[in-house]
């Protein structure tokens, strides 16, 4: 991967995105997305909208969530404790002894995630998975006026960010879910060549994915697209406890995933196997029997109709604080889709 696309990464995974609280990445792909767009706008729900030949008569949009994962405080009691809500789906198991840090007005605050210690839980708990109000957030803070001298209710919390590169060219970090996806929309518009487009392009990093698909159907509204491609992560199978027959067979590193099913366009689809075959772009592939928690499902029937499709980047231990994607897999996802945006005629017919 180039070393610009590479930091802007980077940039995206230290940089806070809790569902709702997106103001702090907005400004990161806001910056990066000027320097190769024709249009950078953003719109009242948060989206960030980048544009290539805007004004071609056949419209693409392309939407990869940028909002992540995170808690909200609640409630300071007496002694100085957060509790807090979550925003998004937490598995309460792996929040207990996190870092974290509390987005307040005056910038982040260290804290912990605290729990009665296992030498204090009675043997019934102890095979209990704790409820979030069972967890606190310890600031260090000496009881409630101190603590409240510094957070409000409301207030944002996410886990310590940062990355670590494992090996393979694997990469771990909080919110691969889904700064992975708003990296690779970001990264095909820049990749396309003008020349050669005729179609306009919208790369939207939408918002609210985690809590309800928000951000995609207001933005799928105003684009207006006749084409409508999300990317996102997927749960890949290439580890301990997934049975394959459940989910399929998916391997991070072996390539982006395109999914099959009644939320994707048959001829979107199958004009993304060509691009794929054509430039030696790896590949997997996916069935759903379902409309997907995905960008793709509001997309899809945003106004009238659209012809959606959705690509994935295979990660593994989804929604934890140690999520796992390969730069390779995203690296493949963004010539994939610059590629297919490349083929897009002036007048195309996707009606199945």
């Amino acid at each position: 991967m180039d070393p610009k696309p590479l930091k802007f990464f980077e940039d995206l995974l230290s940089t806070p995105s809790p569902s709702g609280y997106e103001q702090a990445i907005q400004d990161v792909i806001r910056k990066y997305a000027k320097t190769f767009a024709d249009t950078v706008t953003t719109d009242y729900h948060g989206n960030v909208i980048a544009a290539k030949n805007p004004d071609a008569p056949i419209r693409v949009m392309l939407a990869g969530h940028c909002d992540q994962i995170g808690l909200s405080v609640q409630y300071i009691d007496a002694d100085g404790f957060l509790y807090v809500i979550p925003l998004g789906g937490w598995d309460m198991v792996v929040l207990v002894g996190q870092k974290v840090l509390v987005w307040t007005k005056s910038g982040p605050i260290n804290g912990v995630i605290g729990r009665k210690p296992i030498h204090l839980l009675s043997p019934d708990d102890r095979k209990k998975v704790p409820e979030i109000t069972d967890l606190w957030v310890d600031i260090g803070a000496k009881n409630k006026e101190e603590a409240e001298s510094l957070v409000n209710v409301g207030d944002a919390i996410t886990v310590e960010l940062g990355h670590r590169m494992l090996r393979n060219n694997f990469i771990s970090a909080p919110a691969m879910d889904d700064k992975s996806g708003a990296w690779v929309v970001m990264e095909a518009l820049r990749r396309t060549n003008s020349k050669k487009l005729k179609c306009a392009v919208f790369s939207v990093a939408t918002v609210q994915e985690e809590v309800g698909l928000r951000g995609a159907m207001s933005s799928a509204y105003d684009v207006n697209p006749d084409i409508g491609i999300a990317v996102d992560v997927t749960f890949s199978t290439d580890c301990p406890t997934i049975d394959k027959k459940a989910r399929g067979e998916v391997a991070v590193g072996a390539g982006p995933t395109i999914t099959r099913g009644p939320n994707m366009n048959p001829r979107v689809v199958e004009q993304l196997r060509q691009i794929a075959a054509k430039n030696n772009i790896p590949v997997q592939w996916e069935a759903s029997g379902r409309p997907p928690g995905t960008d793709a499902a509001a997309i899809q029937v945003a106004r009238g109709a659209c012809a959606s499709a959705l690509v994935s980047i295979p990660n593994r231990y989804m929604h934890t604080p140690v999520e796992i994607v390969s730069l390779d897999d995203m690296d493949n996802a963004a010539n994939l889709l610059a590629r297919f945006l490349e083929s897009v005629k002036a007048k195309e017919d996707y009606i199945p």
